[in-house]
């Protein structure tokens, strides 16, 4: 099957089929942010922008890389794109193997024009370098849409449950700490929505990369689209066998903050996504360490409607966070991280 035909077919299975996580959840709902009735802050003062890779974003929102590579997802990205410009926040592309590949797509992931301002993400597969790419292709990728930092991203059970799927992972770390080190600009490594564990977080910092996006469990199960994409029963049985597979977004998030505190790293930036889907799920995340929180499905839906319906989604989300930071008496995101004001239940 071709790229283009896969990317059309997640499109429509994460639009129309629920393939969320049937059992697990991200966790967030062990976490309470600690009500205050006399908060002694002004609502109109919250603070939640955030400074990271040279850029400024006025909320710790990111769209998270997507889609590209068909001509719908043109649509969608230029939809999101705009939003994400009108809002301020940062924005991550699809994988672009397609565009490498085909120059014909390379447009669908193009928004400069529209996002010129934006914290703008280029997007790889890891595993590529075990199939020919190199530090070139992750040059052609950023060159491609004039990005600001580079995403690999990591789904090894969604590559095993594909027919088509990409299987040697073996001798990856290596190949992320050489284009960490040669690629001259911020590199960010991610998971699909299974998680990062403690000991692939260690690794990854003492690679080089320069942020890290647990993309945890509790939202989108890709294995739960391979599962409706497959083309046989066999495919269908093995890939929901893994629908509650994974480590939970906010079990992930500590894990990685553990360690980068461990190591004394804290210029790697930690992101969190993974089932975020309110203001409050926002706060809690940056309380617990995250500097940016992405959401896809949420946008997605909007984004195949219109910019504006991305903009009111956004607006929405950002309005419930200032909320619950101003009820939990915290003005600026360093005050939200202080001990007592997100408490586990």
């Amino acid at each position: 099957m071709s790229i283009d035909q896969r990317k059309a077919d997640h499109i429509r299975i994460n639009v129309t089929e629920n393939v969320q996580f049937p059992h697990l959840t991200t966790g967030l709902e062990r976490y309470r942010l600690v009500h205050q009735a006399l908060p002694e802050v002004d609502l109109g003062d919250i603070c939640l922008d955030v400074a990271l890779f040279g850029k400024r974003v006025h909320t710790p929102l990111l769209i998270s890389s997507m889609t590209g590579g068909t001509e719908q997802a043109a649509f969608i990205n230029r939809n999101l794109a705009e939003a994400a410009q009108a809002q301020r926040v940062a924005m991550g592309v699809g994988s672009q193997r397609a565009g490498i590949e085909h120059e014909s797509v390379r447009q669908t992931f193009r928004v400069r024009d529209v996002a010129p301002d934006v914290l703008l993400f280029a997007n790889l597969g890891a595993v590529q370098f075990n199939y020919g790419y190199t530090v070139d292709q992750c040059r052609r990728a950023v060159e491609m849409i004039d990005a600001d930092a580079l995403i690999l991203h990591l789904n090894p059970l969604q590559e095993a449950v594909q027919p088509e799927g990409d299987v040697n992972w073996r001798g990856l770390l290596a190949k992320i700490a050489d284009v960490c080190a040669q690629l001259g600009k911020p590199v960010i490594v991610k998971e699909v929505g299974w998680g990062i564990s403690a000991q692939t977080a260690r690794r990854l910092i003492e690679a080089g990369v320069s942020a890290i996006d647990v993309a945890g469990a509790g939202g989108t199960s890709w294995s739960q689209v391979e599962m409706h994409r497959a083309p046989n029963e066999r495919l269908r049985r093995l890939a929901g066998a893994f629908a509650d597979w994974g480590i939970p977004t906010a079990e992930s998030l500590v894990a990685a903050a553990q360690v980068r505190a461990e190591l004394g790293r804290t210029d790697v930036h930690l992101f969190a996504s993974g089932g975020i889907r309110t203001g409050q799920d926002i706060v809690k995340c940056v309380a617990l360490g995250a500097d940016l929180v992405g959401l896809a499905s949420p946008f997605l839906k909007a984004a195949m409607e219109s910019a504006e319906a991305v903009i009111e989604e956004m607006e929405l989300l950002t309005a419930e966070a200032r909320i619950a930071m101003f009820c939990s008496g915290a003005e600026t995101i360093a005050a939200l991280r202080q001990p007592g004001v997100l408490v586990r239940e």
